[in-house]
């Protein structure tokens, strides 16, 4: 492998060195074939197919790097990656020649040269997520994988004022998994709403990060909270006792979609999605 500035390898979280150009890039997919974004020796993974692509439009070895992994199931609008390389292309063949080496489910939406400042995962500011549930009597095999299909209605303004506490700085040890490894539990969210569109219940949420299954927790409480199961005050009693083993279910993968990273204006990458 190809060495950066500094000793670090090519694709490093290092700025790219001299002869080294670093490339962001949208990248759109559909998670249900893969066991999530992140490289596995036996599995297949996003990451793996998207590096094999740009490696081959590269003709050397590439490593990316995600503003977000997602865990298997879970889908991704936008998600925004970068990766060093000295091979010289124009934008519109870093898309081209990375999307037709790339399966069906996995799709380049645009690439463009970044300053070397830049990095995928730690100059995000904030990051949006969605979560999509079907309410109906039947099933749908059109939204099989990309959306949660409940049988019953929900009660959707019990959901919202339970949501309401939600928003804010505050410690989400009750809604994040007891495998996460991040060094804090708390987080500041900046909005979560839920909107109806005939069968269709979508919960929107952004905030500065998220913990490990914190939105598939909260979609869980939510939900349960919405079928009447649990009282609207819940959420905010699940803030306060700062314990995951009382916080409810985690809400299945195919209903969660990454939506964005936002990042400092100074590094002008496009916005294809809103909030």
């Amino acid at each position: 492998m190809a060495e950066a500035r500094g000793g670090a390898p090519l694709g490093s979280d290092s700025p790219a060195g001299a002869g080294l150009i670093r490339i962001a890039m949208g990248v759109e997919y559909d998670g249900s074939a893969f066991h999530g974004w992140q490289l596995q020796d036996r599995a297949r993974s996003v990451q793996g197919e998207v590096e094999a692509a740009v490696s081959r439009v590269a003709d050397q070895p590439i490593r990316v790097h995600c503003a977000g992994r997602t865990d298997r199931g879970v889908h991704a609008l936008e998600q925004v990656i970068h990766f060093d390389t000295q091979a010289q292309r124009p934008a519109r063949s870093w898309v081209l020649g990375t999307n037709v080496n790339l399966p069906p489910e996995v799709a380049v939406a645009w690439a463009r040269p970044v300053d070397p400042a830049f990095h995928a995962r730690f100059s995000a500011i904030a990051r949006h997520y969605r979560y999509r549930l079907l309410c109906r009597r039947t099933r749908s095999p059109l939204d099989r994988d990309r959306a949660v299909w409940l049988h019953q209605e929900l009660d959707l303004d019990r959901m919202r004022e339970a949501a309401l506490p939600l928003v804010g700085e505050h410690d989400f040890s009750s809604f994040r998994a007891q495998a996460c490894q991040a060094k804090s539990p708390v987080r500041q969210v900046h909005y979560c709403d839920l909107e109806r569109e005939g069968e269709r219940l979508e919960l929107r949420i952004g905030a500065n990060g998220f913990l490990h299954h914190m939105v598939r927790n909260i979609v869980g409480v939510l939900v349960t909270i919405g079928r009447g199961e649990a009282q609207v005050g819940w959420v905010e009693e699940l803030l306060a006792i700062r314990d995951r083993a009382r916080g409810g279910v985690t809400a299945p993968p195919q209903g969660l979609y990454f939506v964005r990273a936002d990042y400092p204006a100074e590094f002008d990458l496009p916005q294809r999605f809103m909030s």
